[in-house]
């Protein structure tokens, strides 16, 4: 079954971690990515850019409305996603706690894909 782990944290709080703190937590990140990717677990993933640099659409009285920002107004913002292939939630769940941004004070939600083409 197909999980995947969105990576959330609060972009000011990362950005007053030390630099050491930083590319520790990168470096544990790259030895599990690495592990996932041997295993055959990982299917995708990625960083992504800053939440500024996100433009959010929608529909307003049936037009299509673009505005710079993300889509919510949120503590902790969406910062990477990984793709993963696990015999179960369980399985999925125990690797979401390896994230290494979750000592640092991050969120990882657990979501099942229902699809994929």
């Amino acid at each position: 079954m197909k999980y995947l782990l969105l990576c959330c944290f609060e972009e000011a709080r990362w950005a007053q971690l030390p630099a050491a703190e930083r590319d520790g937590i990168m470096n544990e990140y790259g030895k599990l990515i690495q592990e996932l990717k041997q295993r055959g677990q990982l299917l995708a993933g990625a960083k992504l850019d800053a939440s500024a640099s996100a433009s959010t659409v929608r529909a307003k009285t049936g037009q299509p409305v673009l505005t710079d920002g993300p889509f919510a107004e949120t503590k902790e913002q969406l910062g990477g996603y990984h793709l993963i292939e696990c015999q179960n939630r369980d399985e999925a769940i125990a690797i979401a706690r390896r994230i290494p941004t979750l000592a640092a004070g991050g969120a990882v939600e657990v979501r099942p894909v229902m699809h994929t083409e």
